[in-house]
């Protein structure tokens, strides 16, 4: 089966979250693939949204988090104090996922302003519950799609801290958890480099290069010394994957793909 670029995206983050895991999970794309995770390889995989839904299990994505699907399909709801208090803040999430607007070589998240933070060229959607994710959750996934607007040399804002200034910044800041372990874009996979936590290129998706994935990135980013060629999506990840972007569109009113 053929397949877009923003499908492999969805499919080689959805593989990266391990069956019966906790994870708390960010609307858009890491709700995309953390739903298709639980549709394909991880069936027992336990999604989390801020707004209190534990076990959801929505049949279409969510518009945001307090769509009522999530609260429908979910095994309990809690309130949301409770969701960063115990779940979050007590050590019981084990991936948290999270979109970007910007991000950098240390896995340091900017969805708060692009510009200058008093006068911005775009004000963007807010920190949400990201910041709390990136800081308490055991380990972070980051999706989104690869430019060198969105893969940035120095963020304009630092709304959420991965691996702040790289080496042992982010345990003298004093927050728990492994911090950002992947970043999976339309063109390749990254993960922190041992030691110094920068992200480095560990898997190209079929047909990128490295001259692609370098035109991409706003910083001289490097490339691991193995770097792995991403498998296709399979019939059943891409079957899932439209089946349930087609049930979103017809649910939302929306145009197939808008999902």
């Amino acid at each position: 089966m053929t397949y877009t670029t923003n499908e492999m995206m969805t499919v080689a983050a959805a593989r990266r979250l391990k069956n019966g895991s906790v994870c708390f999970v960010g609307i858009g794309l890491p709700s995309k693939a953390a739903n298709l995770a639980r549709l394909t390889s991880s069936p027992d995989v336990v999604l989390i949204y801020e707004s209190g839904p534990i076990g959801a299990k929505p049949s279409v994505l969510p518009l945001s988090i307090g769509d009522g699907e999530l609260a429908e399909t979910a095994d309990t709801v809690v309130p949301t104090g409770e969701i960063f208090r115990y779940w979050l803040q007590g050590g019981r999430i084990d991936v948290g996922f999270l979109g970007a607007a910007q991000v950098d070589r240390f896995g340091n998240i900017n969805t708060t302003v692009v510009g200058d933070y008093h006068q911005p060229k775009v004000r963007l959607p807010g920190a949400g519950g990201a910041p709390e994710i990136a800081g308490s959750a055991k380990s972070v996934l980051i999706i989104l799609k690869q430019s060198a607007r969105s893969f940035v040399d120095k963020l304009d804002f630092i709304t959420s801290v991965g691996h702040g200034e790289g080496g042992d910044s982010r345990k003298r800041l004093g927050l728990p958890g492994a911090g950002p372990v992947g970043i999976i874009t339309d063109l390749c996979i990254m993960e922190p480099e041992e030691g110094t936590h920068e992200f480095v290129v560990t898997a190209l998706h079929p047909g990128v290069t490295r001259e692609q994935v370098v035109a991409a990135t706003g910083w001289p980013i490097r490339f691991a010394d193995s770097v792995a060629t991403t498998a296709e999506p399979t019939e059943v990840e891409l079957t899932a994957l439209r089946d349930l972007e087609a049930r979103t569109a017809a649910a939302h009113g929306q145009a197939p793909g808008e999902a």
